[in-house]
């Protein structure tokens, strides 16, 4: 299952990333030694709003940065 990313989502995810002091780089090869194929430009895509990310990779991404679910979804307003 997919989750369809935005901008907001994308930029808390970046936000996140940046506060555990990890490149796009160190972020996708720990989720690539929990087992999932993600790669860079993949992950560079969602960080921009313009790419979708399956449950499982934001299940890792959870473990890796050890933050809340919340915090991927902060400010996101319900309309479309």
């Amino acid at each position: 299952m997919k989750l369809l990313c935005n901008e907001t989502f994308g930029r808390n995810l970046q936000q996140i990333r940046l506060s555990c002091n990890f490149s796009q780089e160190q972020t996708v090869a720990k989720l690539q030694l929990l087992g999932s194929p993600l790669s860079r430009s993949t992950y560079s895509l969602i960080e921009l709003g313009r790419g979708n990310i399956f449950v499982s990779d934001l299940v890792g991404l959870k473990q890796i940065f050890k933050t809340n679910y919340s915090d991927f979804f902060k400010d996101i307003s319900v309309s479309r």
